[in-house]
């Protein structure tokens, strides 16, 4: 996996928020932003990939990652962890909404418990982060919320209907946070990536002719990765998308 290259200097010393940074796409968002001398702190539930990351990027960029440990689902938890970071940090400008929880379940198989479950990790956690968060942005003069969706509602999945409902949510909460953060220089815009391959994709969900089906559909004939997240996000966390708000950035490959 290749980290870009591309340098935004703006975002050198500025306090960054990843949620879900532990591993998969969140850990390769938690690494680029330190590799942009930026102080990136990261809340996550898993304790042992979360310490690992840590470990493994210390000494390595201008400030090593603070990993706060909560359930996001868990509202006053995720209101606590949010404070945590921000007093560590001492600003915070930028809030990269990524986890979520891809479970599948047949519809006769959907409990309302699961609906809920699904419907607080994937939907409702996005809002309360950046509400949390909202104030100190303002203190900071401004930042960016990146809030992570999915091509996967667009694509007809019969099997992740919580799931598609809540990315389909977001897209809806991404433009309304825009259009009432704006006039405090807060923007808001959402990422819609398409199959991203990780280790728990493969270990989960993913099978080879599933791999070789999407890419035969994507316009470029690889696979993507984690990785492939990281420029996108970086240039919507920094001053060069200064005038861009209320907006959905598919990276698919051209699957779409």
């Amino acid at each position: 996996m290749a980290y870009p290259s591309a340098a935004y200097p703006d975002l050198k010393g500025r306090g960054i928020l990843v949620t879900g940074g532990g591993s998969g796409i969140g850990a390769s968002l938690v690494e680029g932003f330190a590799r942009q001398g930026a102080r990136v702190a990261f809340i996550d539930i898993a304790e042992a990939p979360s310490l690992a990351l840590v470990e493994s990027l210390t000494g390595k960029t201008d400030h090593a990652p603070l990993f706060v440990r909560a359930d996001l689902s868990d509202v006053s938890a995720t209101q606590a962890a949010v404070l945590k970071v921000a007093e560590a940090l001492g600003t915070l400008s930028v809030v990269v909404n990524n986890a979520g929880w891809d479970d599948r379940r047949e519809i006769e198989d959907i409990t309302e418990d699961y609906w809920d479950k699904s419907q607080a990790i994937n939907l409702k956690q996005m809002f309360f982060t950046a509400q949390a968060a909202i104030p100190f942005i303002r203190a900071a003069g401004g930042g960016s919320i990146v809030n992570f969706s999915s091509i996967s509602y667009l694509l007809n999945m019969g099997s992740l209907p919580s799931y598609t409902t809540a990315k389909a949510g977001i897209v809806g909460l991404t433009k309304s946070l825009a259009g009432k953060l704006g006039p405090g220089n807060i923007r808001v815009n959402a990422v819609l990536p398409g199959m991203i391959v990780t280790e728990r994709q493969k270990r989960l969900w993913l099978t080879d002719d599933g791999i070789a089906a999407m890419i035969d559909r994507q316009c470029l004939k690889r696979s993507l990765d984690s990785t492939d997240l990281v420029g996108p996000c970086l240039f919507l966390a920094s001053d060069s998308s200064s005038a861009i708000t209320a907006q959905t950035l598919i990276v698919d490959g051209g699957a779409l």
